[in-house]
């Protein structure tokens, strides 16, 4: 995956609302990130997998770092 795509995600992540992104269960946490990156750039089909992949892999982590603010 790109480092743009990676910082571009991690920005997002620290930009959006807390209690937001804590209130999703995680599908709905994947789908709500991967519609506002896809909202933001265009990307292939083998780029929608690896974010889509990159995010499930990386929720833990995700929540930690919400939950943590």
């Amino acid at each position: 995956m790109n480092p743009y795509l990676i910082r571009q995600l991690w920005s997002l992540i620290e930009a959006s609302h807390s209690h937001v992104l804590l209130s999703l269960d995680d599908n709905n946490l994947v789908r709500w990130l991967m519609e506002r990156v896809l909202g933001e750039s265009a990307l292939n089909p083998q780029e929608v997998d690896t974010l889509n992949h990159y995010i499930w892999s990386r929720l833990s982590l995700i929540r930690d770092v919400v939950g943590s603010r």
